[in-house]
């Protein structure tokens, strides 16, 4: 499966969305120090993270840790305006996919670290910030997975009879 490498993480309930994702995926989280949170267990639930257990969280003192613990994992950045587009890469199992902090992104010698092959971004309109870290981390994520027939998932729920119909009406405007 891919390895989430989120580099300096700031913001608690970003952290929980990717912790659940890769509960929810097969993904293993990894966290590189130093984090905008703590990880106690008062924390983690107040910052809605006692779902850790779901899943595979590692925290590494720095980057060349992670590295270290991943010798066999291609290493591919994700950025606001660099590389490819993330739906042109092509994933495998045991990739590690790298993550910048909510507030600064990647810091330059990380990018330039990550061969300019695989660097990629993900597509936006002009002039727009960059999206959620979560929300960025899922697109890529549910992409790579994809283009692994989605190994592992559960098989769907048996079909529910379908709920009443109703009535499709138009659109009116909220009131204010």
């Amino acid at each position: 499966m891919f390895h989430l490498v989120l580099f300096r993480p700031e913001i608690p309930p970003n952290t929980g969305n990717i912790i659940r994702l890769c509960a929810n995926t097969g993904a293993t989280l990894h966290l590189i120090r130093p984090l905008g949170f703590t990880l106690d267990l008062r924390g983690l639930r107040r910052a809605g993270l006692d779902y850790r257990d779901l899943a595979s969280v590692l925290v590494h003192a720095d980057l060349e840790s992670c590295r270290a613990a991943l010798p066999g994992a291609r290493w591919l950045a994700i950025e606001t305006r660099t590389g490819a587009p993330y739906s042109q890469a092509r994933f495998a199992s045991g990739d590690a996919l790298l993550f910048g902090g909510e507030r600064r992104g990647l810091p330059p010698q990380v990018l330039e670290s990550i061969p300019p092959g695989q660097r990629l971004h993900i597509p936006m309109r002009a002039g727009n910030r960059s999206l959620n870290l979560s929300n960025a981390v899922a697109l890529v994520l549910y992409e790579a997975w994809r283009q692994q027939d989605f190994a592992g998932a559960a098989p769907p729920a048996a079909a529910s009879p379908p709920a009443a119909a109703r009535p499709v009406g138009e659109a009116t405007p909220a009131r204010t």
